[in-house]
């Protein structure tokens, strides 16, 4: 199985460490690569920064379709470009804001999701709402910091994650969701001591591609192309020129 994880920023710092960490998660059999542009918005806090990117994530996609993969993780919490990639690939897609709630679904009723900065939270909770989950959101929680100081002091990350998850825990959450890939590596302490399942959306997201792709692989279960994941027809993709980035 061989699956491209897609960090949809101009800029490589998570690159390495998200690998090396994802190796330890992944199945034997999995071949992971985790790659990034090498331009563009070096995070995608705000909207006209997450428009820009979705083109270069369906090229991307393509490119990954030639190259043999088998599926392919869009790396951003927004879940940028989910059903567009879905749409014109055969590729199994993934993402994180998706697969962290439908891991959630199983494990308990309610689950709260940690975001950094308030301004994520509205792009947030519609995709929740598009995903018809709002009835098992308890909250959302920000604690006041951005993308890239999420690693620069893991000690007040950590202690800001405590504060809000006991507010969380409160409210009536069961399961807690970290809501941005920059958190990657921190839900094991904030598991170990408030005793309930936290959810590292790297790791929900690139498991959620090993199952689908052994889904596809042994019962023949696709996107359906019936209406959602409708293809483009190719003949407007070739009379159009859009053969690059469809």
């Amino acid at each position: 199985m061989k699956i491209l994880f897609i960090n949809p920023i101009g800029i490589n710092i998570f690159d390495d460490p998200m690998l090396k960490y994802l190796e330890d998660f992944k199945r034997d059999d999995t071949v992971l690569r985790v790659s990034s542009f090498e331009a563009g918005p070096r995070h995608l806090e705000y909207y006209s920064y997450d428009a820009i990117v979705v083109p270069r994530i369906l090229r991307e996609i393509k490119r990954a379709e030639k190259d043999g993969f088998d599926a392919c993780v869009i790396g951003c919490f927004y879940d940028p470009g989910l059903r567009e990639a879905r749409e014109i690939s055969n590729l199994v897609v993934t993402a994180p804001l998706e697969s962290s709630v439908n891991a959630a679904l199983s494990l308990g009723d309610k689950f709260s999701i940690i975001v950094g900065r308030k301004k994520w939270i509205p792009l947030m909770r519609s995709r929740v709402k598009e995903y018809g989950l709002e009835d098992r959101l308890a909250s959302f929680k920000d604690i006041e910091m951005g993308v890239h100081d999420l690693h620069k002091d893991e000690r007040e990350t950590t202690r800001r994650l405590y504060s809000v998850i006991e507010e969380s825990i409160k409210e009536g959450s069961e399961v807690i969701i970290l809501g941005c890939t920059a958190f990657f590596g921190f839900f094991r302490l904030v598991q170990e001591r408030y005793r309930i399942p936290v959810i590292d959306p790297v790791i929900a997201a690139l498991k959620h591609a090993e199952y689908l792709t052994e889904l596809k692989e042994r019962c023949g279960w696709g996107q359906s192309r019936l209406y959602t994941y409708e293809k483009p027809p190719e003949s407007e993709v070739r009379a159009w020129g859009l053969e690059e980035l469809l």
